[in-house]
C-alpha cells in the first residue's frame, strides 16, 4: 500500500519536513510505501478556470500537478502538510490542491486523507480545516489524531522539541494506516459505496 505526502513547505529541511518525517516512520514500520513530494519549493500557478482538465483528463498547465496525478491515483494515504501563512496554507499548496484535485478525474472515494499544519504560534486550526476540505468534498475518510494535526515550530529544527505535535503525528499515521488497511479489507468484502448520478444544480439559473 502507498503513503503520497505533500510538502507545502519552501523550506526541504524545514518544520513541516521534520512533521511528515515523523509520520514517514510510522508508515515504514507499518509496511507502507512512502513518496513525498516537496511542492513549497515549486512555482505553481493557480487554477485559470479554464475547464480544460474536463476535456483533456489533466491539467492544461504541464507541470508538478500532472506529474502528481498517477501518484495520487496509486496512493491509499495522502498527506499534505504546510506551514501557516496568515492562518491559511501557503500560497504554492493552496494553488497545487486546487488544480491536482480538481484536474484530476479518477475516483478518489475512499482513499484516505490528512492535513498537517505547522506554525510558529497561532492559526494551526484554520489551515487544518481548509486543507481537509480537499478531502471532504471527493468522498475521503479523513484520519485523526490525538489533538489537531499541527506542529509548533518557528526557528529550522524547533519542532524537533514539540514533543506532543510529533507524538500527535505519530498517533495520526498509525491511525490512517489502520483506517487505509480496514478499507482495504472492506472494498475487498463489500466493494465501493453505490454511486448515483451528481444531482448538480445552481443557485442561479
Amino acid at each position: 500500500m502507498k503513503v503520497l505526502m505533500l510538502n507545502g513547505s519552501p523550506h526541504v529541511k524545514g518544520n513541516t519536513a521534520i512533521a511528515l518525517a515523523e509520520m514517514e516512520k510510522i508508515f515504514a514500520a507499518e509496511g507502507f510505501e512512502v513518496e513525498t513530494v516537496q511542492v513549497g519549493t515549486q512555482v505553481i500557478a493557480g487554477c485559470r478556470g479554464c475547464g480544460a482538465c474536463g476535456k483533456l483528463g489533466r491539467c492544461v498547465i504541464n507541470d508538478l500537478v500532472n506529474e502528481t496525478a498517477p501518484k495520487l491515483e496509486a496512493a491509499d494515504i495522502v498527506i499534505v502538510g504546510s506551514p501557516v501563512h496568515y492562518a491559511s496554507a501557503g500560497g504554492t499548496i493552496t494553488a497545487f490542491m486546487d488544480r491536482l484535485m480538481y484536474s484530476t478525474p479518477f475516483d478518489k472515494t475512499m482513499k484516505v486523507g490528512a492535513s498537517v499544519a505547522v506554525a510558529r504560534r497561532g492559526g494551526l486550526s484554520a489551515t487544518f480545516d481548509q486543507l481537509n476540505k480537499y478531502f471532504t468534498i471527493c468522498g475521503m475518510p479523513v484520519a485523526s489524531s490525538q489533538y489537531w494535526n499541527s506542529v509548533h515550530g518557528a526557528a529550522p529544527g524547533e519542532a524537533q522539541q514539540d514533543a506532543e505535535g510529533l507524538q500527535t503525528m505519530r498517533v495520526l499515521a498509525r491511525n490512517a494506516a489502520f483506517l487505509a488497511k480496514s478499507i482495504a479489507l472492506g472494498k475487498e468484502a463489500f466493494g465501493l459505496p453505490e454511486k448515483e448520478p451528481w444531482a448538480r444544480t445552481n443557485f442561479v439559473r
